[in-house]
């Protein structure tokens, strides 16, 4: 009996161990692989030309991929969630940040994690319903997460993710790319996770200059901040490369770092410091670049538990930075009490010099 049981058992951890060196290999096989840069297609290009000394709006959202809402935490923060509750969750949250979007009628709409086709938002195409219902915008999309199956967790895992950034105008574009930055996870952690980059938008100005837009999504959870570094450091060489040639240069997104002149502390909060929360370096900022951030408003919750006013820990990872020829006019956060995603969007207003 106990010679069956030893050959039985023997043949599952030979299956087991079969199965997840298959699955590796699959993984590595297709892992997805961008080019340094690529060219990307405005979608539904404008002909309206920026001009100097207009007052310009733009706003950050990181939309969570519409699975993220108060009511939900996540597994890589020490929650178990994995997915949106449910499809007709995902619509409704995709629905609520819409008409907020909407509302705003800001002139330049930065978004991230907007899902194409995922297990995790019940594959809906969500940049195609955004672009029905901003029909007045051009678009731009980019892959910066294309996995064929996370595995975690056991019990409901993340499943397959195609997912990346959108970028939506009012004013012309005369190039976009996709610009992958340095730095990646070891074997085998990358295969399931993002491939950071950033959208970068040329847009063309009265008297010949160019608005170099990007919008952005930096790691999170590199131990040690390694990838980060290098992250940071290209992101400081671009942008100061395109200062000196006489653009406006303007970066937003989700810094995934507390960003400067910005404290954590002042808002409530029964949670610590969360590991994965770093502070972008003193020594990042160009010279004359300026950080365009609301302190007064959190634009990201921890997610480990649930939405709780006064419970989760709280920091601006989003907003802005800005060359020394734009001027800011106002920063707003706007306290949406994270009803729809775990992030809280920002609005700039800014003219260029």
């Amino acid at each position: 009996m106990l010679k069956r049981f030893l050959k039985v058992l023997c043949i599952i951890l030979v299956v087991l161990i079969l199965a997840v060196v298959a699955y590796l290999i699959f993984m590595t096989v297709t892992d997805y692989k961008p080019e340094e840069v690529i060219s990307l297609n405005v979608s539904d290009d404008t002909e309206q030309v920026l001009k100097k000394d207009t007052k310009i709006s733009a706003m950050t959202y990181n939309m969570g991929y519409c699975g993220l809402d108060a009511g939900q935490d996540f597994f890589m923060d020490g929650g178990t969630g994995s997915r949106s509750i449910s499809k007709e969750k995902t619509l409704e949250n995709l629905l609520g940040m819409t008409e907020f979007i909407q509302s705003q009628e800001t002139d330049f709409i930065l978004l991230q994690e907007v899902d194409i086709k995922a297990t995790r938002s019940y594959n809906i195409n969500e940049y195609e319903k955004l672009k029905e219902n901003l029909s007045d915008y051009s678009s731009i999309h980019c892959i910066n997460y294309n996995v064929p199956w996370v595995p975690v967790p056991i019990s409901k895992p993340h499943g397959s993710v195609k997912s990346g950034l959108v970028t939506f105008s009012k004013y012309k574009i005369t190039e976009t790319n996709r610009y992958q930055y340095p730095g990646k996870e070891k074997w085998p952690r990358q295969l399931a996770l993002l491939d950071r980059c950033f959208i970068e938008s040329k847009l063309p100005v009265e008297e010949g200059k160019e608005l170099i837009l990007l919008n952005s999504h930096l790691s999170a959870y590199d131990k040690g901040g390694t990838i980060r570094k290098q992250q940071l450091d290209f992101l400081k060489d671009y942008v100061s490369k395109e200062y000196d040639k006489g653009n406006y240069v303007i970066v937003g997104g989700d810094w995934n770092h507390a960003i400067p002149g910005t404290d954590s502390g002042m808002f409530e909060s029964k949670q610590e410091w969360p590991e994965w929360l770093k502070e972008i370096p003193e020594d990042f900022l160009p010279e004359g670049f300026k950080w365009g951030a609301d302190k007064t408003v959190p634009t990201n919750r921890t997610v480990d538990i649930p939405y709780e006013e006064g419970e989760n820990y709280y920091s601006v990872i989003d907003g802005f930075l800005v060359s020394p020829n734009v001027d800011i006019i106002n920063v707003e956060g706007q306290q949406l009490n994270f009803q729809y995603t775990d992030h809280n969007p920002v609005t700039l207003e800014f003219t260029l010099k």
